[in-house]
This record gives C-alpha cells, structure tokens and sequence, in this order.
C-alpha cells in the first residue's frame, strides 16, 4: 500500500453522508438472502443487482436490494457488517441515513400485521451499533430519511416517529429528506422540518444533486443544517458565498455523482473549487456498495484528481467531526487526534 493510502487509513474519520441499505454488499446480500428466501440468490445473482445506468436505474437498484432486508435478523447483520467496514478504514464515528420511509412503503401488509415490526428492527440496529462501539471502537448515531417523492403524510410518520423514538433512543440524532429531488422539492416539508426542530433532532437535506441551485436555496430556506451533494452549487457565486458566510457543512459524494451520472467525471466535481474557496467540506461515500467507491477511497481520490495534499486531507477529515452532531468535547478529542495523526 502506498505510504499516503497507509496514512489516510491512519487518519480518524467520520463519515456523515452514508446510506445503510447502500452499504450492502453483493456478498452480504447473498448472507441475507439465505436468511429468508426459500430459493437463495447466488453471488452472480446478487451483482446483477447492482447495474444502472442512471440515476433512476440507481433507485430501481436500491429498491431491489432494500426487499432482501426483511426484519431484524436482516438489518442487524446489514449493520453489523457495515460497522466492520467503516473500522476497517479508520473511520470512528458515523451519521448512518436509516431508510423509514422505504421501509413502511415496501411493506404496508406487515406493518398492519405487526405494528411493533419497526420496533423490533430498531432494536436490532442497536444491537450492532453497541457491538460496534464496544468492539470496534466506532460510535454511530441514526438519520431516519423520509422519501421526498412519496406523500407528504408518509414523511410525517417517519418524522414523528424519530422524535418519539429519540426520547429513548438519543443515538437517534437526525432527520433526513433523500430520494428524488426532480418530482419534490423540499418546500412541501417546510412544516414538518420546524416539528423536527423543536424536539430535538437536527436536520439534514439532500439538495442540489440532480437539479439546480435553486433547490439548495430552497433546502436552507426550510431550516436544514447540513446539505448533501449540493453539487449544483457550483453555479451560483452568490450561493457559494452564503454557504462560506454560513458555513454549512456540506456532505459531498464525488463517486457517487459520476456513477449516477450527474456528474460526468472525478474531474468535473466541484469539491476542489469549493475546498478553497472556502467552504466547509466533508468526504463521503453515499453508498459505496453500489459506486464501488468507500470513504477512504474518497480520500485517496481527491489527492489523486484534485490534488488535495496530505494537509487539506487532514483539514478534511477535522471538517467531518466539526460537521458532525458529536458533542462539542467529544469534536475536540478528535480533533486533536487528527492534529497528532503522522
């Protein structure tokens, strides 16, 4: 391994823009599918899964992937193995997007059934998460993401259920609004962001990743703390200086941009020219299972194509833990690591 790739594995990191269900790979889908289904797919099957085109063969393929995640047997192991990788890489801590809304959309007849499903699965989550901090070393905290282009009244239920939960569950520190900006924006969910606000959690937004800067605009204009992709950015000077003014954290995926095709190539991405101009940066990897790409990787990728030196990585990785919702002492500890990482 090359002393730089050595060192960025070295270096503490959080990952902050990092989608459960986007972590399974084609061999833990093979482990999960030989846990429910009757006929279980084989390896080729499973990497079948993960071709796309496009951003909306992406989702298709997310969809196909998500079905295999049945109950808790399912999501402790999926989150388990996730937990694994992120150590493997040096990350330490981790804000994991929690798909809710996906989960009562694919499985209405269940959740009639058993309406203490979810708190099952849940309770699951949190047998790994515990194990991976116990084990592992590695802290996690939960974004429950509501499904913009699914109903307004489904985002509701996703969202009132963090704040229930959170009240027992303080890993439970966000919420979150993926899924397609191109159908919904983020107006509509104007109100349920200020419910989210007042008790407690803190908001996070997809924006600006298949459309342009005036849905970012709209994101902030909702409350949202912490924007991923923002990729449209790029085209609007004057929201580049409100977003260096505000300094809002910003959860840039380069892969995952050029894999969905929203960003022709690694060269193309703006994470260079937002970098020096001043804007607070973090590195992500979206859902590496699917883009091939993890979190070290991206690392590794912006000192190759953006030539990001191995000082403006560690400013990279201290921009992570400053962009997390970590408690300020538990921000400076890492900090301070990252200062001494040689």
């Amino acid at each position: 391994m090359d002393p730089i790739e050595q060192w960025i594995r070295r270096l503490p990191k959080a990952e902050l823009h990092l989608h459960l269900e986007g972590t399974i790979t084609p061999s833990t889908l093979v482990e999960l599918s030989s846990l429910g289904d009757a006929a279980p797919i084989t390896l080729s099957q499973a990497e079948a899964l993960y071709s796309y085109a496009d951003f909306t063969g992406f989702l298709q393929a997310f969809k196909a992937v998500v079905t295999e995640l049945r109950g808790p047997a399912e999501y402790e192991l999926a989150a388990w193995r996730m937990l694994q990788a992120l150590a493997a890489q040096g990350v330490r801590h981790a804000e994991v997007f929690l798909s809710v809304g996906v989960i009562f959309r694919l499985r209405p007849e269940e959740d009639q059934r058993d309406p203490h499903l979810f708190a099952r699965i849940f309770s699951a989550l949190e047998r790994a998460r515990l194990r991976g901090e116990r084990e592992l070393g590695i802290t996690l905290y939960w974004i429950f993401d509501a499904v913009r282009h699914f109903t307004v009244d489904e985002a509701a239920r996703v969202f009132r259920l963090a704040a229930q939960m959170r009240r027992d569950h303080p890993s439970i520190v966000a919420i979150g609004l993926g899924g397609d900006e191109r159908q919904t924006g983020s107006t509509p969910y104007r109100a349920l962001y200020a419910q989210a606000a007042a008790a407690g959690l803190r908001l996070t937004n997809h924006a600006g990743e298949t459309t342009g800067p005036e849905a970012i605009r709209e994101a902030l204009s909702i409350g949202s703390e912490r924007l991923g992709h923002v990729l449209s950015a790029i085209r609007d000077p004057a929201l580049l200086d409100e977003l260096k003014l505000r300094q809002i954290p910003l959860e840039l995926n380069p892969t995952s941009n050029v894999r969905t095709g929203v960003c022709p190539s690694l060269q193309h991405h703006p994470i260079r020219r937002y970098f020096d101009h001043g804007l607070l940066v973090t590195l992500n990897s979206d859902d590496p299972a699917f883009f091939g790409a993890t979190v070290e990787d991206e690392y590794r990728l912006a000192h190759q194509h953006h030539g990001f030196t191995r000082e403006e990585l560690r400013t990279l990785a201290a921009n992570s833990f400053r962009a997390s919702f970590l408690p300020e002492a538990e921000k400076l500890r890492w900090l301070d690591q990252i200062g001494s990482c040689s």
